[in-house]
């Protein structure tokens, strides 16, 4: 197990990928609502533009900031080490390439919808009537499964980067974050719990921590070091009470 698989947010991304046969689903029912209004050709191209083309332009110029969670994310100042050499991952050729093959194979998938449309029309969410809503349906599910799709894609090469690949990795500066990736609107100091080994460090405070610096409180030390009892003291006592007498 590599030692950045431990970041719980590339695997909340990679599931994301699961989302995917709703939405298309969604996609289907809307392009099955009424008949074309406008070319076939026409309408394949305004769905498919409104669904591939903002996010394959974020995943290439401004990639999605990956420590974040639908409309909340991570400060970027908040980030680790680990975290850092993470993000530089998400603007290798690599990632960039991904996209625009992700973005071609949802295009043939949206094709495939649009032949097999018609077959869900009694099942259809809006009248024959309203079109254009079931358009805006299906470019609405079509841009959500270019999102989900494209941000897990990007996650699988981090995920499979060599430890020693990794380890020699630049971590991406901190005053370049907000203008290199896509971030959430609202930015929190910390989103997700600490992980186990995390707290476990946090907690296992070294026990000279607990003890007093040298020449403080002679009462916090005389608990800590409790010194042996004065047996002159016993006999001490009675001396001076003969003295007056």
């Amino acid at each position: 197990m590599r030692s950045f698989w431990s970041d719980p947010f590339l695997w909340i991304h990679l599931s994301g990928a699961a989302t995917l046969p709703i939405f298309l689903g969604l996609c289907l029912l809307g392009l099955a609502v009424g008949s074309p209004l406008l070319p076939v050709w026409l309408e394949m191209f305004l769905v498919a533009v409104a669904g591939i083309v903002p996010v394959l332009w974020m995943q290439w110029f401004r990639p999605f900031y990956i420590f974040s969670i639908l409309v909340v994310a991570v400060k970027p100042q908040n980030l680790t080490s680990v975290q850092h050499r993470i993000l530089t991952r998400f603007k290798t050729n690599l990632n960039k390439g991904l996209a625009l093959f992700v973005a071609v194979l949802l295009a043939v998938i949206l094709w495939q919808l649009y032949r097999f449309a018609p077959l869900a029309a009694s099942v259809a969410p809006f009248p024959p009537s309203w079109r254009w809503a079931g358009l805006l349906l299906a470019a609405s599910a079509f841009l959500a499964s270019n999102l989900f799709l494209q941000v897990s894609a990007s996650v699988m090469p981090v995920l499979l980067t060599p430890e020693s690949e990794f380890a020699a990795t630049k971590p991406h500066v901190v005053e370049k974050i907000r203008q290199d990736f896509t971030i959430a609107p609202w930015q929190v100091d910390r989103l997700l719990p600490a992980l186990a080994a995390e707290t476990t460090a946090a907690v296992a405070a070294p026990v000279e921590s607990i003890r007093p610096a040298s020449g403080g409180n002679s009462s916090v030390d005389s608990i800590v070091n409790p010194k042996p009892a004065d047996t002159n003291g016993v006999t001490s006592l009675p001396e001076q009470s003969i003295e007056k007498k």
